[in-house]
């Protein structure tokens, strides 16, 4: 009767090790889906401050495209800050 334990035991502790190794392999579908991720939280606020700049160029004409430009840079500088701190969060 003992060897059957111990076969089982054995059996069962392989799958579970197998079980922790699969749930650390991510596939390409998730890895895929990361990636459209990440490039919406970077995108997303460099168009929201084109837009704004415009609209507040578009209200102050005397400044011309200054307000775009300094809101674009600021959407890429929360952009990157978005990215890494999805990407930090997301590791193990």
């Amino acid at each position: 009767m003992k060897p059957y334990r111990e076969d089982l035991k054995n059996n069962i502790s392989k799958q579970t090790k197998r079980w922790e190794k699969a749930k650390k392999t991510k596939t390409a579908l998730a890895q895929l889906g990361m990636l459209g991720s990440v490039g919406l939280l970077f995108v997303i606020p460099v168009v929201l401050g084109a837009y704004l700049g415009n609209w507040l160029d578009s209200k102050l004409p005397e400044f011309s495209t200054s307000w775009t430009v300094s809101l674009i840079i600021v959407g890429v500088i929360f952009g990157a800050m978005n990215v890494y701190f999805y990407i930090r969060s997301t590791e193990d």
